[in-house]
């Protein structure tokens, strides 16, 4: 079994930073994409960032800029760095991977539970 733990999240200050981040730990064979995704409340979620094993990275057209995504092989992590906080910027923010876990063949994908940000005006 695989678990993604997110943390980081928090109360800021509109033009804040906060880094979140996501530790995949268990079973696991390989670490393919690591991808944030955020949920406001009556929205749609939606790609925040996305980073592949490799390094490759996209950013969701609303972070452009303001967020930067990273992540460390060594410790199966992903981090996302996020400064100029906007009050839209408040939402869920979840940590999803594909990963081959042991002894398994394809990638499946496995989900945080989330955390909590809050940009204040």
């Amino acid at each position: 079994q695989v678990q993604l733990v997110e943390s980081g999240g928090g109360l800021v200050q509109a033009g804040g930073s906060l880094k979140l981040s996501c530790a995949a730990s268990g079973s696991i064979s390989r670490l393919n994409d690591m991808v944030w995704y955020r949920q406001a409340p009556g929205k749609q979620r939606e790609l925040v960032a996305a980073i592949t094993r490799d390094g490759s990275i996209k950013y969701g057209d609303c972070v452009k800029g303001r967020f930067t995504i990273s992540r460390d092989n060594a410790k199966n992590t992903v981090y996302l760095q996020m400064n100029s906080l906007k009050p839209e910027d408040t939402a869920v923010y979840y940590c999803n991977a594909l990963v081959v876990v042991i002894m398994g063949v394809e990638a499946k994908a496995y989900w945080g539970q989330g955390t909590q940000v809050t940009v204040s005006s």
